[in-house]
């Protein structure tokens, strides 16, 4: 008498549960709502000094889209928007006064009215790409607590870039590109660039991401 095959828990994979595979309508879709909150934070950004709150809202809703795999609804965003004023509006001030200095710093050294000449512009440009990649990670971690904890934030970005110095550099690559390229494109194809890049500081932060800062 032959011997009764052992049962075993192993179920062969059905067809229906195997998942799809992306197709180029999902990655138009994608990119096509890439481009829409760039769009947004440049109509949000209009004001100037709104650019840090908008930032914020955008990286908010980017988290949220990366973790339930949905965009948030624009009451929730217009909260966050509301919520990020207060301490958004001296956080871009001072980012746009350290912008103007370092602009002004560079075109100096490119016109040469400042002495250095090409080592003293590499150097200076380097500089600015190291800090543009702070500040998109800065914006990031700010993102996972719905648009808040500015100062929280900057203190631990800045307290765990040197432990991950892969991350920093790669992004300071992706501002620099985005700059880079910022100034090559038409001026229309500017906040597509914004909101590509922001989405990449994501993907590239999801691999060794910074704690989220308490909000402030």
């Amino acid at each position: 008498m032959s011997a009764v095959p052992a049962h075993t828990d192993a179920v062969p994979a059905h067809p229906d549960t195997v998942p799809a595979r992306a197709d180029w309508r999902d990655t138009l879709r994608e990119a096509t709502d890439l481009a829409l909150l760039g769009f947004a934070v440049a109509l949000a950004a209009l004001p100037v000094l709104t650019l840090a709150p908008a930032v914020a809202t955008a990286s908010a809703a980017l988290h949220d889209r990366s973790v339930t795999g949905a965009w948030p609804d624009a009451r929730t965003s217009l909260t966050r928007f509301g919520r990020a004023l207060p301490a958004g509006l001296a956080v871009s001030a001072v980012a746009l006064a350290a912008a103007a200095l370092l602009a002004a710093d560079l075109l100096a050294l490119t016109t040469g009215r400042v002495p250095g000449g090409g080592p003293a512009l590499a150097l200076t440009a380097v500089v600015v790409a190291v800090l543009l990649g702070y500040a998109g990670l800065v914006a990031v971690a700010v993102g996972r607590t719905g648009g808040r904890g500015w100062r929280t934030a900057a203190l631990e970005v800045a307290r765990t870039c040197p432990q991950r110095p892969g991350t920093w550099a790669a992004a300071s690559g992706v501002c620099a590109l985005a700059v880079v390229l910022g100034v090559l494109v038409t001026p229309v194809a500017v906040p597509i660039l914004g909101g590509y890049a922001l989405a990449a500081l994501h993907a590239l932060d999801a691999r060794h991401p910074v704690p989220a800062p308490e909000p402030s």
